[in-house]
């Protein structure tokens, strides 16, 4: 017989613990309303008028622990920047304009700067270096002034480069190689009834097995899994990522472009998916991602040389770590460079296991927008938390992937290398094994250091911060049949002119401030009011569907 429980009397102390606290109600009532719940307070002085006036801003928060409104907004974002990609006829960027008649010029000169340069220094002229480095400078900034992008040849003259055989390994396959074509959309294909058509793909590539795993991702035998190689494959990842996409493009011929979201498997391993432009066969692909690899050429770092009671020490005036026992100089990052012959093996090999999927897609299938969704799903999540962890044998394999992290090293200048003893790059005081701040060794990332979302540069030819000047511009749209003006569009007077207004950050020292709870109201309020602005606008232009607190399109300021 199934217990009921009785409420708790009137007045006690349980019977107030149940009421909601106000705060938590408003932070409900901004979170359903698509508001940020924690504002920056923003101080907008109009230069001309010298009107003042206190704003609040969305905090800008990726990860929905931080701040959910905001997390969906930037994956809301990101979806619409895929979506504009991925299906495109024609090349997102056109060709540059050619060069004017001033631009040459001034090329021209900077080549004679550069020929009296070379005197100068062959002369050992130090004076004349330095008028002519300045005469360059000069140079540079009025081709810049003409609209000329990058510098004609950089300011760095020196190239120290450690060079490796570029030999492919003899453990894979060769790949075909073919002249890369400036073009960036797929091929295109003709029906039976003359319908033409340009798929595009969806690609998913991930790591190798390091050991046998249960369905709910824990090893079968923690003890026998790899995981040295488990949190390798993680920090060097992004490495062998770039890899795929450049031996992709040289063998199909022709600039392939894609939106790609990094997520772990349930068994914590690195797992790609990407949004391709354009139609590969999947022959070549597997082929590609079988081929794909990266080489780690790091000094050895298999064996630990020193323990936590007993680490190099800081010499100040050595300028570096020395053996606690006998006083010797650890060697320096280019001594250990050095030492590596050219015989050798490489610290580690990255690759990708035999798990290829790619899904054919189409502009107007109707699973596209289904595939953006999946491909997103993750992005307001840190990478630890994407995969529920309910049982114990889940919490272990966690944490043994993060300890194995801690220690691994993740960058020339991480401190873990004095584990190995080896100085890291641009040593300093106060360095400690298994403290390094890199991004890689914290629990939400597990091991992964770069960036979630991996954009090619052609796939919209749009960065982000376009894509949102673009709703700013459907918002305009939209109220410019009220008659509504730019700085009523709901962007906290954001459209005036740049040079008109003054932004600045409020700290929560400032008296000015206001409280968190005042600037969450001012926050709702302002967005009932933009979408009651929306609603009317869309009704005059005959649309009955009002609009979401949540809708891409909806102003964000707050």
């Amino acid at each position: 017989m199934t217990e009921v429980s009785t409420p708790p009397p009137a007045g006690s102390r349980a019977a107030r613990l149940r009421q909601p606290l106000a705060r938590h109600v408003l932070e409900a009532v901004a979170a359903e309303n698509g508001v940020c719940i924690r504002p920056l307070a923003m101080r907008r002085v109009d230069m001309v008028t010298g009107e003042t006036e206190i704003i609040p801003m969305a905090c800008g928060a990726t990860l929905a622990s931080k701040c959910p409104p905001c997390a969906e907004r930037a994956r809301k974002l990101r979806m619409a920047q895929c979506k504009a990609g991925w299906h495109l006829d024609d090349e997102p960027l056109p060709d540059p304009d050619p060069p004017t008649d001033d631009a040459k010029t001034l090329v021209q000169l900077r080549a004679d700067l550069e020929a009296v340069r070379t005197d100068a220094v062959t002369g050992h002229d130090v004076d004349q270096v330095g008028e002519v480095d300045d005469l360059i400078s000069q140079v540079d900034a009025a081709l810049e002034d003409l609209g000329v992008r990058g510098k004609a040849a950089p300011d760095s003259r020196d190239r120290p480069r450690r060079t490796r055989s570029t030999r492919r390994r003899q453990d894979v396959a060769d790949l075909p190689r073919l002249p890369v074509d400036r073009r960036t959309v797929g091929r295109t294909f003709t029906g039976a009834d003359g319908t033409v058509w340009r798929p595009s793909m969806f690609l998913t590539l991930t790591c190798d097995s390091y050991g046998r795993v249960t369905s709910e991702g824990a090893p079968v035998d923690p003890d026998g899994y790899d995981y040295r190689r488990a949190a390798r494959d993680a920090i060097h990842f992004p490495k062998l990522v770039d890899r795929f996409w450049q031996n992709m493009r040289r063998a199909v011929g022709y600039d392939v472009q894609y939106f790609a979201c990094l997520e772990p498997q349930r068994r914590l391993a690195p797992h790609l998916h990407a949004a391709m432009r354009g139609t590969i066969p999947r022959v070549l692909l597997r082929q590609v991602a079988a081929a794909t690899y990266h080489q780690v050429w790091w000094p050895a770092c298999d064996r630990a040389i020193y323990s936590a009671d007993r680490l190099p020490v800081w010499d100040e005036q050595a300028g570096g770590y020395l053996d606690p026992d006998s006083g010797a100089s650890l060697p320096t990052w280019d001594e250990a460079l050095d030492a590596i012959g050219d015989d050798a093996e490489p610290a580690h090999v990255v690759r990708f296991g035999v798990q290829v999927r790619a899904d054919g897609v189409t502009a107007t299938n109707s699973n596209t927008g289904r595939l953006i969704g999946y491909l997103t799903k993750y992005l307001t999540k840190s990478l630890d938390t994407c995969h529920t962890i309910a049982t114990d044998a889940q919490r272990n394999h966690v944490d043994r992937l993060a300890d194995a992290l801690r220690y691994e090293p993740c960058s020339p200048g991480c401190a873990n290398w004095l584990r190995y003893g080896v100085q890291p790059k641009n040593p300093r005081g106060g360095l400690v094994p298994g403290r390094c701040k890199g991004k890689v060794h914290r629990r939400e990332t597990l091991g992964f250091g770069g960036r979630r979302v991996l954009v090619s540069r052609k796939w919209s030819g749009k960065t982000l911060a376009d894509h949102k000047e673009d709703r700013k511009v459907w918002i305009r749209e939209q109220l410019a049949v009220l008659g509504h003006t730019d700085t009523d569009t709901g962007d906290g007077g954001q459209g005036a002119a740049p040079d008109r207004v003054v932004w600045q950050l409020l700290h929560p020292g400032d008296p000015a401030t206001p409280r968190r709870e005042h600037l969450l109201l001012r926050a709702v309020a302002d967005r009932h009011r933009w979408r009651a602005q929306l609603d009317a606008a869309r009704a005059a232009r005959g649309d009955p569907h009002p609009v979401s607190a949540t809708d891409p399109g909806m102003p964000h300021a707050a």
